[in-house]
Parts: C-alpha cells; structure tokens; sequence
C-alpha cells in the first residue's frame, strides 16, 4: 500500500516537474520573440519575462489544459521587427496570427518544427527571401496566407504534400517559376491564390481535378498555353486576366489556341481546307506571264516580295514618325493652355476666370472605359442595368476634357498622393472657380462587372451629407484606362496631418479643445448617416475610417474622405488597402477570424480615431482606457493643450472610446447611441 502511493506521489512529482520544464520552454521562446518582433518595446510591453503566460496577463497569447501556448493572435498590432527561429520553441502551437504588420525578414526555416500548426497567418507584412521547403513539413497545416509580401523565388513542389490544406494564398509578391502540378495533390483545397506575381509557364492540369477547388487566382502574371478545360466549373471563380499567354476554348476573355488541347478544333482561315489541310491554289496563266517556273520563278517572287516588305515598313515607320510629332504638338498646345492655372491651397489665382474661355466644354461626348472583359460602364444604353442617366444621373457626368483642363492635363505638380492599388489624387479647379480633388482609379483596380460597377457608382452619388466629402461627378477615359471621382477639395487636409505635434514645430498646427470635441461629434454623425437607411440609400459600411480618411474644410468641420469607396473597387485592392489602417490599430479584432465588415467594425475603428483626438498621437494601439485613465485625464489628453480643456467633456470622450473599442462587437454601442451621448455633453 506505501508502495503504491509512493509510486503515485513519484509520478505526479514527474508530471509537474515535466510540465515546469515545457513551460519553461515556452517562456525562452515568448522571450525570444518579444525581443525580435518588437524592438522598440512598444508593443509588448505584458510580455513580462517573470510572469506566466497563460495567467491571461499577457497580449494576444491563446494557452491549452496543460498550460502551453496553443495561438499567438498580434495581426495588425504594428510589430515592426523579425519573425525568429526561436518561435520553433513554442511546439504546442496551433495558430500564428501576425497579418496585418510591418514585420521583415525571411520566413525562418525553423517553422517547419511546428508539427500542430494548423493556421499561418504572415500575409501584409515586408518579408522577403524565398518560401521555405521546411514549412511542407507541417502536416496539420489547413491555412496557409503568405500575401502581399515581397517574398521572391518559386513556389516549393513539396507544398503539395500538406494533404490537409483548404487555403494556399500567395498573391502580390515576388514569385517566380512555375506552378507547380503537385499543388493538384491538394485534395482539401479550397482557395488557391498566385494572382499578382511572376510566375510563367502553363496551369497544370491537374488543378482542375482537385474536387473542392472553389476559387483559383492567377491573375497578372505571365502565364501562357492552354487552360485546363476543368477549371470552367469553377465560373467566376477561376480569375486569368493580364496573362497574355493564355489560351482555351470556354473562357470568355481567351483566344482559342492554335494547337487546342481539348480537343476542339479552332477554326481556320485560309489556305486551311475543312479538314485541316493545305489547299493548293490555281494560279491564272495572266497571272504568270513570263511563265516562268521551279527556281527561277521562285527567285523572281522572293525578289519581289523583299522589295513590297521594305516598302511596308518604309510607310509605317513613316506614318509613325508623323503621328508622334502630331501627338507631340497637340500636347504641347494643350500645356501651353493649362500652363497659367495657378493652383492654390486656398484663393484662386488672378488669371484662373482668364482660363475659362481656354478651358471650354468638349463638344464630344463622355470617353467610356474599355474593359478588359469588353464591357463599358458608361455607354448609352449600359447593359443589362439601364442606361447611366438611369443609373447614376447625368449631372454626375463630367467631361474628360474638363478634369484634364482642370488638373493641368494631370500635372505632378497638382498630385496630392498616391495608393497602392494604382490609385492617384490630383488637385484642380473647374471652370465655375470650384476647387476639386480628383482621385483616378486603373480599370485594373475596379470591379469587373459592369452591374456591380455602375450599383457602386449610384450608391456613391446618393451619399450627401455635411460631414462627408460627397461625390461632385465622374467620368472615364478608354485610352487612359481610368476613371475620375471629383470630389470638393479639403483646404485643411486630413486630421493625421494634426497629431504629434511636437512643441515648437514650425508649421505645425494644435487644434484647441472646441475644435477638437466638434470634429469628433461631426465624424460621430457622418458615421451614423452611413449606418442608416435614409430614404433611397441603403444602409452603408464605410470599411477603412482612420485619422488619413477624415479631412478638415476651412472650418475645420470633419468630413468622411470616399465613402462607399469599396463598392466600386475589386475585393483584393479593398483588402490591400486595409495594411496602413491595420497597422494603426484601426482594424476590429473580430476582423482576423470572419473576415467580413460590419457597422460595428466603423463603431471600433472611430473609437481609435476618438483616441487619437484626445490623446493628439497617431499611435495608441497600446493605449487602455478604463477607469484608471478617466481619473487621470492629464495624462490622457494632449499636453500640446497645456490642461486647456473641459475635464467633464474629456472623461465623457473617454467613455465613448472605451465603449467603442471593446473587444466584444456586441459590446459596442451603435452610432445612433454615440451621437446621442455626444450630443449631451453639448
């Protein structure tokens, strides 16, 4: 009997003891990957070295039963540093969720040690090098989103060996190579990305064959041969554009290719007979007068020809020569007109009413963007939706002659800023005086239906009110490939422009309180506009409210910078674009897991912004508001105020942040509730 309970008290010592010493395991490795994701200790500052990990003390850390780290969750956190090998340490972990940062490096071959991996999350960050061969090690792997990166080399074979993935997202890097046909071995996959790389070569066959195979994106890459007929199924599924290699017969956007692989025969123009073989022409004997015949005549024809071919190419070179000096002069002359539009931050310039008359109305109507799928949005008639007078209303039309007029002919020097998704904004004045941005997007950059292209464009033009920057007009230019939103232009530029100020900038402006409290009800009601149903307009997400999306007019009233944008955009841009607002803290945390938007997404990312009002700083990630930091305003509110503010108004502000960023969606108030709170601090 002492026997046995002595054998009992042994083994339960062992367990403990054994348990001591993974834990310590993974406290080397937590330690390990503070010090290289963030550097600067800015972020992580509750990954204290002496604490447990699994006490709930520490950020973004997920424990199981036994007391290992089981998902390490710090998407769109800021880190800024490296991914370290020593993350091998953490051998219970089941998911690694660091999307939506600035983190460099190469991916660490030692990630393949992670035997119960089964989601990694790295995509929107700046790693480089290749993908490692280690990671095809990590058998329960299921996701598997290495996006918009700028990772380089080919895509690993031994990928295809991971039997149990459902996601393999690669898109915008720097891949190279071919695809390879193992990833058709991937019998769970359901979404395959390789969209926006390098890569050539042909689409095996074998991915059409794999049976739950939903989505497959490869566009603009430089692929070529034809597509496997299988992945017809997939419909809209299946994305190939800006691959000029490609061909197949099916695909709407494809040619069918000269020597077809699934067996139809594309059809033949001369000398090709029905059947495929060479006709044989009669030739008139006045058609050979000298007749002659074998090599002198053939002799005499190539002389012939080799004189008609350098005739041809004498004609084109000219005819090319004088269509650029025409285009050259044209330019010119339309310069020399838009040379004296003075553009100015706030007045207009003395001679602009002089350019009116220079700047005259085109008499040709609107240029319509041509597609790539060959529709165009904006010609009469629009199919299958109306015609756009119907749709959106032809006092929303402007002409292509006046945006460039108005612009310079899309000056540098009128440029305000670029995006990433081929986007750019320039400044301009229109004939009336009016200052106007003008933001362009690439026809690559829009939604490629025309139905869901001209509903987001009508949705654009019923959001009108005074605390959002509203759509003044559109049009669209085929031989640019870009459409133009022209929007009232901000005199006072975006809020982010009036956070960090440090003490004693030049230049630098420090908005007093009042100012401050106003901008926050404004964005308040702009929000709860969006969110409601307001006769024809439906309810509306805006998706990306940050400090960089709110512009100030020459009051200094807030207005909501593109809302409805997304409508309009592709759902890859829209999610390219989300990496700043992620890495600002901006994005809800339910984000990560659904992937979806909803109204209490905006609710989040204003309570950020009303943060960052307060505080006067871009970053407050970090920053917890609860009871502690509603005593001690002091130290909440910006010290470029010198305590110039209202405490009552400050602690209430507050208040409406904390509500606003709660973790739990359903904690959240909705915007209705925060205008109503906001208006009684009045």
């Amino acid at each position: 009997m002492a026997t046995t309970s002595f054998r009992s008290l042994l083994l339960l010592f062992l367990s403990v003891l054994g348990a001591s010493a993974r834990n310590e395991e993974d406290a080397r490795a937590l330690a390990a990957l503070k010090r290289a994701l963030d550097p600067a200790g800015r972020v992580l500052g509750s990954w204290d070295p002496s604490g447990d990990p699994c006490a709930g003390s520490f950020v973004g850390l997920t424990c199981g039963r036994d007391g290992r780290v089981t998902a390490v969750s710090l998407q769109g956190r800021g880190l800024s540093g490296t991914l370290p090998p020593a993350v091998a340490g953490l051998r219970r972990l089941q998911g690694l969720y660091l999307h939506y940062n600035g983190i460099k490096g190469p991916i660490p071959r030692e990630i393949g040690k992670l035997s119960e991996l089964t989601d990694l999350y790295l995509d929107v960050n700046h790693l480089t090098g290749p993908v490692p061969v280690e990671i095809a090690a990590i058998a329960n792997l299921q996701v598997l989103q290495l996006g918009y990166n700028q990772l380089t080399g080919s895509i690993p074979p031994q990928l295809g060996n991971l039997n149990k993935l459902t996601v393999l997202a690669m898109q915008s890097n720097q891949l190279d190579g071919a695809i390879p046909a193992t990833l058709g071995e991937l019998t769970q996959l359901r979404r395959l990305d390789l969209s926006f790389n390098s890569l050539f070569g042909s689409i095996p066959s074998k991915i059409a064959e794999v049976p739950l195979l939903e989505v497959f994106d490869v566009r603009n890459n430089t692929l070529s041969g034809s597509v496997p007929v299988g992945l017809r199924r997939l419909n809209g599924g299946f994305q190939y554009m800006n691959n000029k290699g490609l061909c197949g017969a099916g695909f709407s956007l494809l040619e069918l290719c000269l020597s077809s692989e699934d067996g139809l025969k594309p059809s033949k123009p001369e000398p090709f007979g029905p059947d495929g073989t060479v006709k044989t022409r009669q030739v008139p004997q006045s058609a050979n007068p000298d007749g002659c015949s074998g090599a002198s005549c053939s002799k005499s024809a190539n002389a012939s020809q080799g004189v008609l071919i350098v005739a041809v190419v004498a004609a084109v070179i000219g005819a090319a020569f004088c269509g650029l000096f025409a285009f050259s002069w044209y330019r010119r002359q339309k310069q020399k007109i838009g040379s004296s539009l003075e553009v100015s931050d706030s007045r207009l310039s003395t001679d602009h009413f002089q350019q009116k008359e220079a700047c005259r109305r085109s008499a040709s109507p609107l240029i319509s963007v041509e597609y790539s799928n060959s529709w165009d949005p904006l010609s009469a008639g629009g199919a299958g939706v109306g015609s756009p007078g119907q749709v959106v209303g032809d006092s929303f039309r402007f002409n292509l002659e006046e945006v460039e007029c108005a612009t310079q002919y899309f000056s540098d020097v009128n440029l305000l800023g670029k995006s990433g998704f081929a986007a750019a904004t320039y400044k301009g004045i229109l004939r009336d005086g009016s200052v106007v941005a003008v933001k362009s997007l690439s026809k690559t950059s829009c939604k490629q239906e025309e139905s869901d292209f001209l509903r987001g464009l009508k949705m654009l033009t019923l959001l009108q009110h005074d605390n959002l920057v509203s759509l003044r007009g559109f049009c669209c230019s085929r031989g640019r490939g870009e459409c133009f939103l022209v929007y009232d232009f901000m005199v006072n530029g975006c809020l982010s422009r009036y956070l960090d100020v440090k003490d004693g900038s030049s230049g630098a402006t420090v908005l007093d309180w009042p100012t401050r409290v106003s901008i926050i009800r404004g964005i308040a009601k702009g929000i709860e506009y969006l969110h409601s149903k307001k006769g024809s307009k439906p309810p509306v997400v805006h998706q990306n409210i940050s400090a960089d999306k709110i512009l100030l007019d020459h009051h200094l009233a807030p207005r909501l910078s593109v809302p409805g944008l997304h409508k309009l955009l592709a759902d890859d841009v829209v999610f390219s674009a989300l990496k700043a607002s992620a890495a600002m803290g901006y994005l809800a945390p339910e984000y990560a897991a659904t992937g979806r938007f909803t109204d209490k997404s905006d609710v989040f990312a204003f309570g950020v912004v009303v943060l960052q009002v307060l505080t006067g700083r871009r970053d407050v990630s970090q920053l917890k508001v609860g009871a502690a930091a509603v005593s001690d305003l002091g130290g909440l509110v910006d010290a470029n105020l010198d305590g110039a503010f209202s405490r009552t108004e400050a602690a209430r502000l507050a208040a409406v942040a904390a509500y606003c960023t709660s973790e739990t969606p359903g904690q959240r108030p909705t915007m209705e509730a925060v205008v109503q709170q906001l208006s009684s601090t009045q």
